[in-house]
């Protein structure tokens, strides 16, 4: 099977210039068939601020509603994923900029009511409002844009097949397109963000752990050492890897090879 990287990028990453323009120089030099998906929720928090618009986020996850949803869609969508296909453009890359909802490439479903743990401990029911949770990706039609010589660019936004966009955690996206395509091809995922990796202490970037299984990650949780908006992203993960995703890893934003970081492992 061909190799084919999946590369997701947070939202600290691509709302910053510098950062923004390395990681699009590392992206186009990146040989063989790749997939980008980003984030953008600071950028969104920030937007949502400007227009008195409360952001709210349960386990590292935001609360979307109607207003919420508006400014997501603007901002990822549009200003954070069309800044990302024009600078890759600039560089010789046939990007193409995708949500779910167009080509039909990610459906999802409104996620119900749930019991979610809280940064305190306690269990506690959320209502996360207009936020999707996968339901399947078109598989064929994005390998038929990779084939074709595009680089998908997919925003983190679904839809429900009814008309409604739903806003989607952009690391249970990148799990999903890289699931989908295991079928397809020998994938890669890979989730770069600010940090070399995951931290057993958050304030020193040399304390990256260097593997961790499913039942270590399930310990580090407990213990508090994976908290916030690395906890989606270490479930997704190992959803990957026992969906047959062949390899990931989450890395910094400036090592998009994956060549250090955290390995991931079953």
């Amino acid at each position: 099977m061909e190799k084919l990287n999946v590369i997701k990028v947070g939202g600290g990453v691509v709302e910053n210039a510098a950062s923004l323009s390395l990681l699009l120089e590392q992206f186009a030099q990146m040989p063989g068939r790749k997939v980008l998906v980003h984030g953008g929720g600071r950028l969104a928090t920030s937007v949502a601020a400007s227009l008195g618009i409360e952001s709210r986020m349960v386990g590292g996850r935001r609360i979307t509603d109607e207003e919420m949803l508006r400014v997501v869609t603007m901002v990822y969508g549009g200003l954070v994923n069309k800044n990302i296909v024009a600078g890759l453009q600039a560089k010789g890359v046939a990007a193409i900029g995708l949500t779910g909802a167009d080509g039909d490439i990610i459906r999802s479903h409104r996620r119900p009511p749930k019991r979610v743990r809280m940064d305190n401990g306690t269990e506690q029911t959320v209502d996360f409002g207009f936020v999707g949770d996968v339901d399947k990706v078109d598989a064929g039609l994005l390998s038929q844009l990779i084939e074709a010589g595009r680089v998908p660019v997919i925003a983190p936004l679904t839809h429900d097949g009814r008309g409604n966009i739903l806003n989607t955690n952009a690391d249970t996206i990148a799990s999903s397109v890289a699931i989908a395509l295991a079928e397809h091809y020998d994938t890669t995922l890979t989730f770069c963000f600010e940090k070399a990796g995951v931290l057993r202490d958050a304030d020193d970037d040399g304390s990256v752990i260097p593997l961790i299984t499913e039942e270590q990650a399930a310990g580090l949780v407990r213990d508090g050492i994976i908290s916030g908006g690395m906890i989606p992203k270490i479930e997704n993960a190992f959803s990957a890897i026992r969906r047959g995703v062949g390899q990931v890893v989450i890395t910094h934003s400036e090592d998009i090879g994956g060549h250090h970081g955290t390995m991931l492992k079953s």
